[in-house]
């Protein structure tokens, strides 16, 4: 059976690391993207060049129709899904409780909760004969960002909580779920929530005095997706250098 997998948020930081390691390893990979075409173009062609299958499809995972149509759009291309990696996420600008509108929380919660339900509910629905997937969450879940991203921190916790719900609920359908939890990791969202260069002012509360990669937190994605973890779901690896 060829292995058919879903990036969503595929064509930066994480995401693109992700899709281009998975296409080495014999994947043929959807890159999904939301507005950054061009770099989900490049994605594209950095696994085209090196012999890889991939394409890149636009879509609004937090809308179900965008959903709906994105892996109708799998089904046609590449075929019946049989991999999903759940890492589209918003990230807005440092912010206390106090000061959060409705309309901050609500898109916090939908493009960074309500999607990975949308999207585990479409690949499961396209897996009779088992498959895998993982969740990207955050050590925020379990730290709480204080002052920082409380919203966010909040929405990992509930990825944290579906994690171990739908491990359980498909588990006999052959359907393994993890998750996976990057802390300080050098990529393009710290800029999103106004403090490019975040990781470096906390690297050394970090206790291997550094941020991490994005290719670091790939890896243990593509663990998780592989065979060589088919005894496992319902886990969580933190990647945060001991934090």
């Amino acid at each position: 059976m060829n292995s058919i997998v879903l990036v969503t948020g595929g064509s930066r930081g994480i995401g693109a690391a992700t899709s281009k390691l998975l296409a080495k390893q014999g994947y043929a990979v959807c890159v999904n993207y939301m507005t950054n075409k061009a770099e989900a173009d490049n994605v594209i062609a950095e696994i085209e060049e090196a012999g890889g299958t991939a394409i890149a499809v636009q879509a609004d995972v937090s809308k179900e129709h965008d959903v709906i149509r994105l892996f109708n759009t799998i089904d046609k291309s590449l075929g019946n899904i049989t991999h999903l990696v759940n890492n589209a996420g918003v990230l807005l600008t440092q912010m206390r409780v106090a000061e959060m509108t409705a309309e901050r929380i609500n898109k916090v919660l939908t493009t960074n909760v309500t999607s990975y339900f949308l999207c585990c509910r479409e690949a499961i629905n396209r897996m009779p004969k088992g498959g895998a997937i993982v969740n990207v969450s955050s050590v925020a879940s379990r730290l709480g960002s204080a002052g920082e991203y409380v919203d966010y921190a909040a929405s990992k916790g509930a990825i944290d909580t579906l994690t171990i719900g739908l491990s359980l609920e498909v588990a006999s359908q052959g359907i393994r779920v993890n998750c996976v939890r990057p802390g300080f990791i050098y990529t393009d969202m710290h800029a999103d929530g106004g403090e490019p260069d975040r990781v470096n002012r906390v690297k050394a509360l970090i206790p291997l005095q550094r941020g991490g990669k994005p290719d670091e937190v790939a890896a243990s994605i593509a663990f998780l997706l592989s065979n060589d973890a088919s005894f496992i779901t319902g886990t969580f690896i933190d990647i945060a250098g001991g934090k």
